[in-house]
């Protein structure tokens, strides 16, 4: 029996096609899956600058406990979304929030060009903001808070947990919008309205200050103010009233200024007159203080000579006296004391002429 080779038949043919084919396709689909595992991996490569820190959330839950939540600056890796998600922090950076919930509306273009929009009849509720002073007045206030975040860990938590969801920075930052409002209309509401405008322009701004920092530390939001400045303005509609309020309280403080200055110089000029007649009025009590206690001291001490001898005594003092008294007289003329002690009497011609001088008495 001849033994013929057997021809393949068409269907062996394109099974065994099929094979090679498959096998092909599987390699391709090995090369392409293999390709895309190296980049799902290298996918979850991340960097974090040196003013970052960040937080990796597998499934929304933070990966670790206490600090060790914060990942600091370098090169990281994370499973890719959906697995884990990269939360990043600029602990450094400065953020910015302006409120503007009791401001007036106002175009971009009017913001940055510094510009009012038209006035208008009166104010619209619907699309101006306002709040009001402590004496039932209008104003238009509005602030912009300069803040960091120091706490990155409680930033995180306390605020998602508060807020019951995901932490992100525009969600702390609408969480500071808010405070920052809330401290705006809170503090306009304890200032009267010339306190607010004119007389204690930074009282107001400290005040709104601080009500911030009370909030954020009551709300645990892990920030810390670095600076906080607010803007107030009289309602547009009644700003020529407000300006000639201004006027004349600049006025006025004017002349109570010139009046107080003048009071200064009078009270300066009579303080010194005072001042001149008491000094002069010392010196003179303390002479004639010296004087009387000279005089005195000098009687003390005529006193024993008076008691030993009063005759002598009264007739010694009368000669001194005496010679005192006519030391430029021209005539003197002495009178005993008569033995029977009456006064002796004395007859003087007083319109006498006078002395004729030598060429009088030398004329003929």
């Amino acid at each position: 029996m001849t033994n013929e080779p057997q021809t393949p038949s068409p269907v062996d043919s394109a099974a065994q096609a099929l094979t090679e084919a498959l096998h092909s396709s599987f390699a391709i689909v090995k090369v392409v899956m293999a390709i895309l595992f190296v980049v799902f991996v290298f996918s979850g490569l991340f960097k974090v600058e040196p003013q970052e820190k960040a937080i990796k959330l597998r499934f929304g839950k933070p990966v670790g406990t206490g600090d060790q939540v914060l990942i600091g600056s370098g090169t990281h890796w994370a499973w890719p979304y959906p697995i884990d998600e990269v939360v990043k922090i600029p602990i450094a950076e400065i953020q910015k929030v302006a409120g503007k919930g009791s401001w007036f509306l106002q175009s971009p273009e009017d913001e940055a060009l510094n510009q009012d929009p038209p006035t208008g009849g009166s104010l619209n509720p619907a699309v101006d903001g306002y709040a009001i002073t402590g004496d039932g007045n209008i104003i238009h206030t509005k602030a912009t808070l300069s803040y960091r975040i120091e706490d990155p860990v409680r930033c995180v938590f306390e605020f998602a947990a508060g807020t019951n969801q995901t932490f992100s920075l525009a969600g702390v930052s609408n969480a500071v919008l808010n405070v920052l409002n809330n401290a705006l209309i809170y503090t306009a509401a304890r200032y009267k309205v010339d306190d607010i405008l004119l007389n204690d322009v930074t009282g107001f701004q400290e005040a709104v200050g601080r009500r911030v920092r009370k909030l954020i530390q009551e709300q645990k939001l892990g920030l810390v103010v670095d600076q906080c400045i607010v803007q107030s303005r009289p309602p547009r509609q009644l700003k020529m009233a407000f300006d000639n309020v201004i006027i004349i309280g600049q006025k006025s403080s004017q002349i109570i200024t010139e009046a107080r200055n003048d009071q200064n110089k009078v009270l300066s000029r009579a303080g010194a007159d005072a001042k001149g007649r008491v000094d002069s009025a010392e010196v003179a009590r303390k002479l004639m203080v010296n004087s009387i206690t000279a005089e005195a001291d000098r009687f003390k001490n005529l006193l024993p000579a008076y008691q030993s001898n009063p005759d002598l005594f009264v007739q010694t003092r009368l000669i001194e006296t005496m010679g005192r008294v006519f030391t430029n007289a021209q005539d003197k003329m002495f009178l005993p004391t008569s033995a029977d002690g009456k006064p002796i009497e004395l007859r003087l011609l007083l319109n006498r002429e006078p002395p004729k001088s030598k060429m009088e008495e030398a004329k003929p």
